[in-house]
């Protein structure tokens, strides 16, 4: 069996601890996610973020999103959703998994994985840090 494919390519570094690809502006220092593509791209160095960081902000997403750009599953099923501050990088929107809502606290620390959010197909999110899988 096969790993689940990427939601888009360049998103994350391989390994058995990947980390996700930003780009840090060659002037100004900036770090931005996801690493720019196209003529943007080359104003940045590709640059792998922290696989941890605390929660800044969340909420439940209840209802399907439209679709396109939303590519899940027909049957939805709810999900944790939230910004998470790399330290001294940039704030990521992300999934959450691993959580209830009622678990979830600002400034809690938080760990990248990846998660197959349909079959066949995986994205990053992040989990409360120390949580199991």
């Amino acid at each position: 069996m096969s790993a689940p494919a990427p939601v888009a390519v360049g998103l994350w570094t391989d390994g058995a601890e990947p980390q996700l690809i930003g780009g840090r502006h060659r002037v100004s220092g900036e770090i931005v996610f996801p690493m720019p593509q196209g003529d943007a791209a080359q104003h940045f160095d590709a640059v792998a973020l922290s696989r941890t960081g605390t929660l800044w902000s969340w909420t439940s997403q209840d209802f399907r999103p439209k679709s396109p750009p939303y590519a899940g599953p027909e049957a939805f099923k709810p999900f944790l959703i939230g910004y998470v501050e790399l330290p001294g990088q940039v704030i990521v929107e992300t999934r959450i998994e691993g959580a209830a809502l009622a678990d979830l606290k600002i400034g809690m620390a938080m760990e990248m994985v990846l998660t197959e959010f349909a079959p066949g197909r995986s994205t990053f999110a992040f989990k409360p840090a120390g949580a199991g899988a």
